[in-house]
């Protein structure tokens, strides 16, 4: 990920000492800033694209979840056991969750858990947020990857096994993926806005 700035964390101090330094840090405004294995790292906004996808898949999502879940863009979650603190594109949870203190949820309270990449950020979303994400025990994590290799695609990953997914499906853009339950739906890519 190219970043704005690197922080790099001694473990030593533990991972309360490091939540601690991440949420007093003064902020560029229009950055985001998370904690990627004990890194604090701060990058700028996503592009106008970036934010139409996510927009969509937000649409669609709360169409179908229930009442007492919501759909969230800024909420970051932590996984302790990595030393991460991951703000997703869009993160599915139980509104209850949300009602504690602080900037955190833990991310084993997610539903699911969708990424969205940008140059900057591909490879981490596709290789470290995706074991960062299966270790933690979220359920489904949708990589909307606009900068595959062989191109745009969207591969929606389940059934977490220690640091490892299953691959449930994959499709380029302009095809359709459906999300199994409790979601029940089928998410056309061709919507989505390539490159």
């Amino acid at each position: 990920m190219s970043a704005l700035a690197a922080e790099s964390h001694d473990a030593g101090n533990g991972w309360e000492d490091l939540v601690r330094r991440w949420e007093s840090m003064d902020r560029p405004e229009g950055c985001k800033v998370e904690i990627i294995e004990g890194i604090i790292t701060v990058a700028p906004t996503p592009s106008a694209r970036h934010n139409s996808i996510a927009y969509r898949v937000l649409r669609r999502l709360a169409a179908v979840i229930p009442e007492d879940w919501g759909v969230y863009q800024t909420q970051s979650v932590s996984i302790p056991s990595r030393m991460s603190a991951f703000i997703p594109d869009l993160l599915v949870a139980p509104l209850a969750e949300l009602d504690g203190p602080g900037h955190l949820i833990p991310a084993t309270a997610a539903e699911l858990v969708v990424e969205v990449t940008s140059p900057s950020n591909a490879s981490t979303d596709r290789i470290t947020k995706a074991a960062v994400y299966a270790e933690a025990g979220v359920p489904l994590y949708l990589l909307i990857d606009r900068h595959a290799p062989g191109g745009p695609t969207v591969t929606l990953y389940g059934q977490p096994t220690g640091d490892v997914y299953r691959v449930l499906s994959a499709a380029p853009f302009g095809e359709k993926i459906h999300l199994p339950p409790p979601f029940d739906l089928t998410l056309d890519t061709a919507e989505f806005p390539s490159a």
